[in-house]
């Protein structure tokens, strides 16, 4: 592959990164009450002032990396936005109750009041993200300490005992393992130890290990099939729930176990990250008619019973280009590249909205935009940019090392 193509690719993802960058910056900013509006229409207007917390911490983890790790974001709008993201976040997302001080609403009025909590671990991720890299541009320890304790909390919940997330337990409900649920822990894993050295390493060492020993036990069929959702020891669950493939979140996993494979040195679990968790799902996951990831599939092609399995949505399309370039970046095989620019081209023709700025988030099956806001209650300031962000610094070192 041509230095000319790598150069003009990654000038482009520069372009885009810095184009998102100012629409989140522009609209999406609440200067009364603090936090951030998601629910952005086309043209940046707001249309909701519902606040998500997802979202909340998010882009405050998305604006602090932004300044911390790339030059041309050391601005200070951006810097105080994420500060003013982080306020809203700790005055407002903890919905202490008597079982637990720890737990987060989903969603919140525009001026912080509680309207919804959900039974899972989500919300209290997105915080923890938020508050260590906040900690990390602040230099605030009482933030990184705050997010080491919420991450306590979600790990005696998943591992230990689940009934402070409000889920009642039901004679025919079977205990299942969910591929998310263990992707967003490594995920944190990630977070709280890069660079914090030995003690904090040490600290969650065997989590990631436990977190990688689930992934892959989402690897299935004698190898030829990632399912979402599989039982406590493993085995195949039976129904819809078991025949799950979110092919989105297989490509995510695929690179969050490249970058722990890099870290660790284990090449086994790279070969295992790219065959099964990228190159399999981008195998059964694209449209062969009309291009682009379907979003959700049936292992034994029964049609998904989720209403949109088949649309084009904006983040698996992300996850792939991440997953794709990591990939080629650590084996430089070139047909992963050439699978990169698959990815590339199908996004870029599709998702960008040259008019008013930003991506579109949801196509139908064809590749036409079915809903035309740039944010909404799951999408906000996080796949697109991270994606983008991720994507321009690992062609910075692929062109470094072609000088």
């Amino acid at each position: 592959m041509s230095v000319m193509k790598l150069e003009e690719c990654r000038r482009h993802i520069r372009a885009q990164l810095d184009s998102v960058v100012d629409f989140w910056l522009k609209y999406s900013h609440d200067t009364v009450h603090g936090g951030f509006f998601s629910c952005l229409g086309r043209d940046g207007k707001v249309y909701d002032d519902m606040k998500y917390v997802w979202l909340q911490g998010r882009q405050v983890w998305m604006y602090c990396r932004l300044y911390r790790t790339m030059d041309r974001f050391q601005r200070q709008e951006i810097l105080e936005a994420a500060k003013a993201g982080g306020t809203f976040l700790r005055r407002f997302a903890r919905v202490s109750s008597a079982s637990s001080q720890w737990k987060c609403a989903f969603s919140l009025t525009r001026d912080g009041k509680a309207v919804k909590v959900q039974r899972t671990i989500f919300s209290e991720c997105f915080y923890i993200m938020a508050m260590d890299e906040l900690s990390r541009v602040t230099g605030d320890k009482d933030m990184q300490m705050e997010a080491e304790q919420m991450m306590a909390q979600l790990i005696y919940w998943v591992q230990v005992d689940p009934s402070g997330l409000g889920r009642p337990k039901l004679p025919g409900d079977v205990p299942t393992s969910n591929m998310a649920v263990h992707m967003m822990l490594l995920c944190l894993v990630q977070q709280l130890t890069e660079g914090r050295g030995q003690e904090v390493a040490q600290k969650y060492r065997e989590l990631g290990r436990w977190c990688v020993h689930q992934i892959l036990q989402h690897i299935q069929r004698d190898g030829t099939a990632i399912l979402e959702k599989v039982s406590v020891d493993g085995a195949e669950l039976p129904g819809c729930q078991g025949r799950q493939q979110n092919p989105g979140h297989a490509l995510e996993a695929g690179w969050f176990l490249l970058q722990y494979s890099a870290e660790s040195g284990d090449e086994e679990l790279q070969k295992a990250a790219i065959s099964k968790f990228v190159e399999l799902p981008y195998e059964y996951g694209w449209d062969k008619e009309h291009g682009g990831l379907f979003y959700f599939l049936d292992v034994d092609g029964h049609c998904p019973t989720q209403l949109e399995w088949s649309m084009k949505l904006w983040w698996p399309h992300c996850e792939a280009l991440i997953a794709f370039l990591m990939a080629y970046h650590q084996t430089m095989k070139p047909e992963l590249l050439e699978k990169f620019f698959e990815v590339y081209q199908y996004t870029f023709s599709h998702f960008p909205d040259d008019k008013s700025g930003e991506w579109f988030g949801y196509l139908t099956q064809e590749g036409k935009v079915a809903l035309d806001f740039k944010g909404g209650p799951y999408k906000g300031f996080f796949h697109v940019p991270r994606c983008l962000y991720m994507c321009e610094r690992i062609l910075d070192d692929l062109l470094a090392n072609k000088d």
